[in-house]
């Protein structure tokens, strides 16, 4: 089974967290993100190689979104990297994809799939900074998708949402509550996505982590899921 190359990973990433609208700008894709994070409110150069004289378009078309100038640098950009960099752009969020191959078909009893989200989920993704926008941008997502809730000790513990693109399904929002920290429960809602996505006909689980959060790193890494890319950001100080 061929591993996913990382371009395919970035379409799957915006079909499983999509922004509220997108369109072209000359050379520019600019996202609107109602407030759903910068995953879906960054442009990303659509074609070719662009030059200072193209910034002011992409930025105009941001700043009349009520956004700030945010720009998505994918793997292989460095000539867009540097052009940012020189006109005065800051790096924000380095992240890296992870993923790994599905090859069970069930998942622990104490985890549960279900969609549309229990209000207990919304009030653990709410407890991390997961607010509505963000809930907005689930429901946006593509289908199949599914919401997990994890039980410790027969309490809400985490949850988490997961989309299916194809054959790779990406988890996103994972959030555990912190007196719940440290006793499984995010190992325990990565391998219920994958049983869920595996009977849903995915063959990959992936996702996306900031380079800062080491705790998260360790955890997918104790899973079985290898790093295959990453991208960051590119803000302009206002």
């Amino acid at each position: 089974m061929t591993q996913p190359t990382i371009q395919r990973l970035y379409a799957v990433t915006e079909a499983t967290w999509p922004a509220k609208d997108r369109r072209r700008v000359e050379r520019w894709i600019i996202r609107e993100g109602g407030g759903g994070g910068s995953r879906v409110s960054s442009a990303t150069l659509a074609a070719g190689v662009a030059d200072a004289s193209e910034l002011p378009e992409a930025e105009a078309a941001m700043r009349a979104l009520g956004q700030v100038p945010l720009f998505m640098v994918r793997q292989g950009e460095d000539t867009l990297d540097k052009l940012l960099h020189a006109a005065g752009y800051a790096v924000k969020d380095p992240v890296r994809f992870y993923i790994a191959p599905l090859t069970c078909d069930g998942g622990p009893a104490r985890e549960y799939a279900c969609w549309p989200p229990l209000e207990i989920q919304k009030e653990i993704w709410q407890a991390g900074g997961i607010g509505a926008a963000r809930l907005d941008v689930m429901q946006r997502g593509c289908d199949p998708k599914t919401s997990i809730l994890a039980r410790n000790k027969d309490r809400p513990a985490g949850t988490c949402y997961v989309g299916i693109d194809g054959d790779i399904a990406m988890v996103h929002a994972i959030e555990v509550l912190e007196s719940e920290r440290r006793q499984g429960v995010g190992a325990a809602l990565l391998k219920a996505a994958g049983a869920w996505a595996a009977r849903n006909g995915a063959k990959w689980l992936s996702l996306i982590v900031t380079e800062a959060n080491e705790r998260a790193h360790c955890l997918y890494a104790s899973n079985g899921m290898t790093v295959v890319g990453q991208y960051h950001y590119r803000i302009k100080p206002e």
